[in-house]
């Protein structure tokens, strides 16, 4: 949603090295004590921690927006709805994970809500989809999301704050080419007032909060159980349109929720049922 209005008020690179840029201020300011205290970890995992950046923050990112410029958005939510088949596939084949019938049934069931928000009620036009270049740089992104889904299985033990810096860190370094080849070609564009609003909220919104939350979701339950629940971003997407841009409200918006909260409990509950991932209890 807020790609969207990001349009002519800051162009989509230095949107993406400024978050990070913002990102590590604010680590700076609370946490910085505990970033510096953990020198020695961060500089015996650089390598592994700036790939992680460079991947699942910066990679993806690029390859989106790449992707929006060729392919359309019905495409960009479908293909998005794969991320949680790449973890899941991933759990099973390099991890060991135990995967149930009851999470594949929840994985499809997610998958028929995104299809319904990204068809807007009309599953017809599954009909009409055909694969593109953009296609191809959306799948790939997908990839490597699932791929930086998975290593957080990895993270250190109450890594915490000091390991997403680093991460922080590692996408702010990979980002900074990128928006200097977009200034290269003339298409940087400097922060409008609102501009500096929206790259403020992508800061501490998505790329602070939900990241720091996500990665303690996948050392509580697993890469396989947190990872379904990315196919609740474009429901949540839709539904926020609604609400803050005046989108119109669709019956389809409705199934659409309780399709995809329907398969994510199913998913939970089989879970659950099996400690897939041989996880403790959560304390």
């Amino acid at each position: 949603m807020v790609s969207r209005a990001a349009v002519g008020e800051i162009s989509p690179m230095l949107l993406t090295a400024g978050r990070w840029a913002l990102v590590l201020a604010i680590l700076a300011v609370f946490a910085g004590r505990t970033v510096l205290s953990h020198g020695a970890e961060l500089r015996a995992r650089w390598r592994s921690i700036l790939a992680l950046g460079a991947l699942g923050f910066t990679a993806f990112n690029a390859l989106m927006y790449g992707a929006g410029h060729l392919t359309s958005a019905v495409n960009i939510a479908l293909l998005q709805g794969a991320i949680p088949i790449f973890v899941i596939a991933g759990a099973a084949m390099f991890q060991g994970a135990d995967i149930r019938r009851g999470q594949v049934l929840g994985l499809v069931t997610t998958l028929a809500g995104v299809a319904l928000v990204a068809t807007q009620g009309d599953p017809a036009q599954l009909l009409r989809f055909r694969f593109n270049p953009g296609d191809l740089l959306m799948l790939v992104a997908c990839i490597l999301y699932a791929g930086y889904t998975l290593a957080l299985r990895g993270q250190p033990p109450g890594g915490g704050l000091w390991f997403f810096a680093g991460l922080a860190a590692g996408a702010f370094v990979t980002s900074i080419p990128l928006a200097a080849v977009e200034a290269g070609l003339g298409r940087s564009l400097g922060p409008t007032p609102t501009g500096w609003a929206i790259l403020a909220f992508v800061a501490l919104g998505p790329s602070f909060l939900a990241q720091v939350f996500y990665m303690r979701a996948i050392g509580l339950i697993g890469a396989a159980r947190a990872g379904l629940f990315i196919n609740l971003v474009p429901v949540f997407g839709a539904l926020l349109a609604v609400a803050l841009l005046g989108e119109p409200f669709h019956a389809y918006h409705v199934l659409a929720l309780s399709l995809v909260l329907a398969g994510v409990l199913a998913s939970e509950a089989s879970a659950r049922a099996g400690r897939t991932d041989g996880e403790p209890p959560p304390r």
